[in-house]
């Protein structure tokens, strides 16, 4: 019978210390014996993922209800993963409506996503939004993993001045909220999230010890070799192979941070860069995904959210054929040009979906895979961005929150029904009593 490892078993080594996955060796003694490995209660994820400036929502929007619905051409990237998500029609958040605040729609729909508040309108430090739904999960979660909760993102973000008709910088960038007056701010720069989740557990290595192991390419997992292969030495023939593609894929994870740092990210000029973000944008996307991934893999938080980009975000996508603002073509008037090249960006923003998700199905834990033991809300907080549209929101629902989610539909509820009684729902399932927050008026059945 092999040795019981604990959930939290690291690697360690100079100052350094690798988080693990979950292997067969960390399931009790008892239940090694009688099944071979089988633990009584994995962890349930949670993760929201946001994509700025509304949508084109005819092309997002399946005709038919039920599981035999046909997928819209923006959806079409996910074909593969169709069983795996669920499309929600007829979601609003009436809160990011003006309702006598005047304009500001992007600020408020950033702000108002997690937290279905009316954000204050001010350019002040007198901001006021409300408790965010990730954060009342990484209350009741947080204590068991290092990390109560990971918030990143493609684009950092300013904590004053105005940056949408007099509302704060502070709304427009942020989806993540401590309380009503803290706003908590997403890391964009992949290698200082690799080393919070890799190096940052404990003090240890210097600012010298990390500029001379970047200096000579050497990995965190140089320093914790021994450890490895004393760890190798315990444990049965499955959580050897586990442990070989685990570390290797860490290895390969790390080796991709410190090439972006270096400025060579595929498909870019070379450049000294003076942090670890990607000239390319999916390049920079795909990170932040499997950084995401591998913060789940190892149990490192078990709440994230992931922001495409900030509300109201003009970012080019000349690299698919769109030189044109994000933000000046979601105002395109009806103009058929401009609404093709806003269908390009929603797609290009569903394919980087379909990645992270397939990244989360691919890793099992005992007899499902990460995805199956995740609830994960992807969208935004306007519809129809020409009009500013709060009422029929872009929203899909995926992974199988561990059974407490059939996913595989298209669902449609009457119009403007608060999205907040969604978020209510996965509470209730994340096992948060008091679930009721923001303008939720009860639960969302058939999800």
């Amino acid at each position: 019978m092999r040795k019981q490892l604990s959930r939290r078993t690291v690697l360690r080594g100079a100052g350094v210390s690798v988080a693990l996955p979950l292997l067969e060796a960390m399931a009790p003694v008892s239940v090694q014996a009688a099944t071979g490995y089988h633990r009584k209660k994995e962890p349930l994820r949670m993760a929201f993922v946001y994509a700025p400036n509304g949508i084109h929502m005819t092309d997002w929007t399946p005709q038919e209800e039920g599981s035999e619905y046909k997928l819209p051409p923006t959806l079409e990237p996910l074909r593969e993963l169709q069983s795996d998500f669920s499309i929600l029609s007829g979601l609003a958040q009436y809160h990011a409506n003006a309702n006598g605040d005047g304009g500001g729609d992007h600020a408020r729909a950033m702000a108002t996503f997690l937290t279905g508040a009316q954000a204050r309108k001010t350019n002040g430090v007198d901001i006021k939004a409300g408790v965010s739904v990730d954060q009342i999960a990484a209350a009741a979660a947080g204590r068991r993993t290092r990390f109560a909760s990971l918030e990143i993102g493609a684009e950092g973000g300013k904590t004053s001045g105005s940056c949408d008709s007099g509302y704060s910088c502070a709304y427009s960038s942020t989806i993540s909220w401590k309380s009503e007056n803290q706003p908590v701010p997403k890391e964009k720069d992949p290698r200082l999230i690799f080393e919070r989740l890799f190096e940052g557990t404990r003090a240890g290595e210097s600012k010298q010890m990390r500029a001379n192991r970047l200096k000579f390419s050497r990995s965190i997992l140089d320093f914790a070799l021994d450890d490895a292969k004393r760890l190798q030495q315990v444990v049965g023939q499955a959580d050897k192979r586990k442990l070989d593609e685990y570390l290797t894929s860490v290895r390969e994870l790390e080796q991709r941070v410190q090439r972006s740092s270096q400025g060579e990210s595929s498909g870019a000029k070379k450049m000294t860069k003076p942090d670890g973000i990607p000239e390319s944008y999916r390049d920079h996307l795909r990170l932040l995904a499997d950084l995401l991934v591998m913060a789940f893999q190892v149990d490192a938080t078990r709440i994230s959210t992931l922001v495409f980009a900030n509300e109201g975000s003009n970012r080019s996508y000349d690299f698919i054929g769109v030189p044109e603002g994000h933000h000046s073509l979601s105002h395109h008037r009806n103009d058929p040009e401009k609404q093709e090249k806003i269908k390009k960006i929603n797609r290009f923003h569903t394919e980087q979906l379909a990645y992270l998700l397939k990244r989360l199905k691919s890793i099992q834990e005992g007899d499902k895979s990460i995805l199956d033991r995740t609830m994960l809300v992807y969208g935004g907080c306007i519809g129809d961005g020409n009009r500013h549209d709060h009422n029929r929101l872009p929203i899909l629902l995926a992974g199988g929150g561990d059974g407490r989610l059939n996913p595989g539909r298209h669902v449609q509820y009457p119009g403007k029904t608060p999205l907040m009684n969604l978020y209510a729902s996965m509470l209730d399932r994340f096992g948060v009593q008091d679930n009721m927050h923001g303008d939720a008026t009860g639960m969302l059945e058939n999800i």
